[in-house]
């Protein structure tokens, strides 16, 4: 066999790999050493395996990772986001389905001070879903609007997801980060637009909860709380946008900033310093073991040739960027059914990487395609990773299915925002193009 029919069938057998329960880490490192020993020798799979995980590791733009989900981790576990939801209510409560536009509207703040979609929903759904329990809200409406909104945690920045993404196709970070706010935005107003809609439409869903006054004391009380997030946005995003941090600088100032905030409010402790660690450390860990997978498979598949072989074949069959656009997305959509979402971005990048280069298509528009589509992935049966992270959230007594019911309709909606940010290149390229 030659090269190319050797790397096809490593591609079978990472997918049957993937299809029994491999961590697909594991998975991308056992088939590219493998790959590599039938293809070469012995000898070039070890010497591999021994440089490439150090070596992408030690990438300096990867010390951003462990940073912003401590400083996630340091927010969630000290409550800074109960405020935030309590003054999102008393806001939106006019609208219909004012809660689950608030829990909207807070995941978008929590998803900034975050970068991680499931730390937005593990944190949302402690909070949120008990309130919408409490105001006889439907348990569909209320579970995958938790589990929707907490996807914002891929696009708003900072994100690990743009992280990923901008080392292996060695894109600006800071520009990534600042192409998400607009698509980040419109994302959390097309599920405000669509949960005012259906509940317009069918009322039991949500019923009305006492309106309050627009100035009432305790919107005035929730509003003096709020401040640590906007303060941890500013913090972060002011500095990358005016060019005075790196992003791996601002994770760092960030979960900093996270400790004093705090400190201040009288919450730290060790406890809570030594819970935040352990999940950091164990998210980091996780994201990198798939990462060094990942970057290994990359290798071998350049050494195979296959990439650059599909990448003519569509090169040479498709000369629309748009519908190689909506092929990858398609790929995308029904890989995110069986895939997690960091997983399938890293899996697909080496093919996806020769395609774009040669239809000359810009990266960081499709950076933000890209992590809509995950977003989309999140909360897509059967591996919709929010929608379980919900239902362990909330123990036994919220079916599974439920929650992927309720999701459907902001899959619907991802959809069509989607499709804006594809016909619309410039809703994420404008900020950008005003940093220089």
């Amino acid at each position: 066999m030659d090269s190319i029919e050797i790397a096809t069938l490593s591609i079978v057998a990472l997918l049957g790999l993937i299809g029994l329960k491999v961590p697909i880490g594991v998975a991308l490192i056992v088939v590219s050493f493998v790959g590599i020993w039938l293809s070469t020798s012995m000898g070039a799979a070890w010497g591999l395996t021994r440089a490439v995980p150090f070596n992408f590791v030690a990438k300096w733009e990867f010390s951003a990772v462990p940073m912003f989900l401590l400083m996630g981790y340091i927010a969630s576990n000290a409550g800074l986001t109960t405020a935030m939801f309590t003054a999102m209510r008393l806001l939106l409560n006019r609208l219909p389905g004012g809660l689950a536009c608030a829990t909207v509207g807070a995941s978008s703040m929590f998803a900034a001070a975050s970068g991680s979609s499931i730390a937005t929903s593990a944190a949302m759904a402690r909070i949120a879903i008990p309130e919408m329990s409490r105001a006889k809200y439907d348990l569909s409406l209320s579970t995958g609007s938790v589990a929707s909104a907490g996807t914002l945690g891929s696009m708003i920045p900072p994100s690990i997801a743009m992280v990923i993404y901008g080392v292996f196709t060695d894109t600006s970070i800071g520009k990534l980060f600042i192409a998400g706010v607009i698509p980040g935005l419109l994302s959390a107003l097309m599920f405000v637009v669509m949960i005012v809609i259906r509940v317009r439409l069918k009322p039991s869903l949500a019923p009305r909860e006492q309106v309050a006054r627009v100035w009432s004391p305790e919107l005035k009380a929730a509003l003096k709380e709020i401040w640590p997030l906007p303060t941890l946005i500013l913090c972060v995003l002011g500095g990358i946008f005016a060019g005075l941090m790196t992003p791996t600088e601002a994770g760092s100032v960030g979960a900093f900033v996270a400790i004093l905030i705090t400190l201040y409010r009288g919450v730290f402790s060790i406890a809570l310093m030594r819970g935040a660690l352990r999940d950091a450390a164990i998210g980091t860990s996780t994201i990198f073991l798939i990462a060094i997978g990942a970057s290994m498979f990359t290798a071998y598949m350049g050494l195979s040739g296959l990439p650059a072989t599909v990448s003519q074949g569509l090169l040479d069959t498709v000369e629309s960027p748009i519908t190689l656009i909506l092929i990858i997305a398609a790929v995308c959509l029904i890989g995110g059914m069986f895939l997690d979402s960091i997983g399938l971005m890293l899996l697909t990048l080496p093919f996806f990487i020769p395609v774009l280069q040669g239809a000359d298509i810009d990266f960081i528009w499709f950076g933000i395609i890209m992590v809509k589509l995950l977003e989309i992935g999140l909360i897509t049966p059967p591996v919709g990773l929010n929608c379980y992270v919900i239902q362990s959230a909330m123990g036994k007594s919220v079916p599974l299915s439920t929650v992927f019911r309720g999701a459907g309709w902001f899959v619907a909606t991802d959809l069509v925002t989607l499709s804006l940010l594809i016909s619309f290149p410039i809703l994420a390229l404008w900020l950008p193009g005003l940093m220089g």
